[in-house]
């Protein structure tokens, strides 16, 4: 009976061993072409290009963004206020960025609801990383490679959409809307 009982438990050892090494050699062979894009770790090169881009553009909305308008001051304390409360304005701004990247290269794109790096290859774009402002949040990431890319940067006030596509000269193009 002993015997028997150990060649079970023996059996049930070598059975589970080899179930978690086939287990881990289909994961380890599907996860790479599945992960590879999304995990590659930039080189020096693109580190250095995002970096020089980063520095040469401004860090904000481009100036076609209107000003928020100030509200009349509040009535005096005890009156009421006639006209109610004031819906704060909505502001939809659209604009599209002249390419400046040359084609192959990393751009980078500066919004108030975060930063993108888009790149071009072989006519699609593909958006290399994001990275929200604080505050908000990344949200319905279309990475690509594909003919556009688009990632959504939400907080609970505002919502800024960045959308991204290949120019005819191979460059990346973004329009964003708030």
């Amino acid at each position: 009976m002993r015997k028997r009982l150990s060649l079970v438990v023996a059996g049930w050892l070598i059975t589970g061993l080899l179930a978690i090494g086939v287990g881990v050699a289909v994961i380890d062979r599907l996860s790479e072409p599945l992960t590879d894009t999304g995990l590659r770790p930039l080189s020096a090169a693109e580190v250095d290009e995002a970096l020089a881009l980063a520095s040469s553009l401004p860090n904000a909305l481009p100036s076609s963004v209107p000003p928020s308008v100030p509200s009349s001051a509040p009535p005096a304390e005890g009156t009421p206020d006639p006209a109610g409360p004031t819906p704060a304005p909505t502001v939809t701004v659209t604009t599209t960025a002249t390419p400046v990247a040359e084609p192959g290269k990393s751009r980078l794109i500066t919004t108030v609801g975060g930063k993108v790096i888009a790149r071009c290859e072989n006519g699609l774009v593909i958006l290399r990383s994001w990275s929200p402002a604080q505050g908000f949040q990344a949200d319905d990431v279309e990475r690509g490679p594909a003919d556009r890319a688009r990632v959504e940067f939400e907080s609970e006030e505002d919502e800024v959409k960045v959308e991204v596509h290949c120019a005819a000269d191979g460059s990346p193009v973004h329009s964003v809307h708030a």
